[in-house]
């Protein structure tokens, strides 16, 4: 196994690199039949992209995805579905200074030691960039949940630094570049500002949310719908930390309020996040990430060389102080992601079972 294909049933193998031509991924296993084009994920990648404010990143990549293969007329086929996102806006020579040096909190050392080469340039397959294939990928896997079971994904952003963002409402995210459910935003801006001017970074927690995810996805003992979503959310870029419902304030709850009570009229609460057993109750999946300060800065920061020897670094170029803050769009991708599967093996396995229990999960 390479580490470059996340699913079985639908699986997305990852291409490219941060200043290659292009990035991309090839879909293998989406069902046939799926009204698809590239209006459908072009959206997804705008929430995505850099450069749509001057809190983040400034490199102007339009990330126009292009169908390659996959859907004729219209409709995915069944084959393999060949996603590509060109490179319009790679500045290699700002790593120029970086060929022997090891940034600190970035993979070079790592990559280094494993393949006995890198690519400094941007990172090379250690980049962020590398994510927008994947939420690309997810777009696909947001639309056939949909229209499936009518699914619906969204993430919003719930601290930045030490600073809390309270909850007001789902329909604020998509209105302000911090992806935050509230209607004034003005202190982030000014916490960001200040956080640029030090020339220092910060990291961010967020929540996610899926809702109307049938009962039943999930698989003892290994596959379990949860661990599958903690190895997801794992492997997007800077995440240190991964919640499922109550998730570590579990550990203060005792066993009379963490256990779900269920009434003729549903759940009680969702402590569990939407899981049980490692089977999805019907109830919304909630899970939390933490991501960790970007590790490009440009605060002078003691290293060393391809020799050993002690450099001081300072990472030039541009970058986001904050990468939670385009994170959103990410985590509700593979969180589609991790859906979709589950959902294609239910179906393969469980089509026929009956179901004897009232559906009260969603009541």
């Amino acid at each position: 196994m390479s580490g470059n294909t996340f699913g079985n049933l639908f699986a997305v193998t990852n291409f490219g690199e941060s200043h290659g031509p292009a990035i991309g991924c090839v879909i293998d296993g989406c069902p046939p039949g799926l009204a698809l084009s590239e209006a459908d994920i072009q959206p997804d990648l705008d929430r995505r992209r850099p450069g749509t404010s001057r809190h983040v990143t400034q490199r102007q990549e339009a990330d126009a995805v292009q169908i390659l293969s996959g859907v004729y007329q219209g409709q995915t086929t069944g084959t393999p579905i060949a996603l590509l996102i060109p490179n319009t806006d790679q500045r290699s020579k700002d790593y120029g200074n970086l060929l022997d040096t090891f940034r600190p909190g970035h993979a070079d050392y790592t990559y280094l030691h494993k393949y006995g080469l890198r690519d400094p340039r941007g990172g090379g397959r250690s980049s962020a960039r590398l994510t927008a294939p994947m939420v690309a990928a997810g777009a696909v896997a947001k639309k056939w949940l949909a229209q499936q079971y009518g699914t619906r994904f969204q993430g919003c952003l719930t601290q930045v630094g030490e600073m809390a963002i309270g909850f007001e409402s789902w329909s604020h995210v998509a209105h302000n570049p911090f992806f935050a459910p509230l209607a004034d935003v003005s202190a982030l801006e000014a916490y960001m500002d200040g956080l640029r001017r030090a020339g220092d970074s910060c990291g961010a927690r967020l929540r996610i949310c899926a809702s109307g995810v049938p009962v039943g996805l999930g698989q003892p003992l290994f596959d379990k719908l949860d661990a599958d979503i903690a190895w997801a959310m794992m492997g997007i870029n800077a995440v240190k930390g991964v919640e499922i419902g109550a998730g570590f304030a579990s550990v203060a709850q005792r066993g009379s309020m963490h256990g779900d009570s269920l009434t003729p009229t549903g759940f009680a609460t969702n402590n569990a996040g939407g899981v049980l057993g490692g089977i999805s109750t019907g109830q919304d999946i909630e899970v939390s990430i933490a991501i960790k300060p970007t590790s490009s800065i440009t605060t002078p920061r003691a290293s060393i060389d391809v020799h050993g020897q002690p450099v001081e670094v300072v990472t030039k170029g541009r970058h986001d102080p904050c990468v939670g803050l385009r994170a959103a769009p990410i985590a509700e991708a593979m969180l589609a992601l991790v859906v979709i599967e589950h959902a294609l093996r239910q179906r393969a396995q469980c089509a026929d079972v009956a179901v004897a229990t009232p559906d009260i999960a969603r009541a």
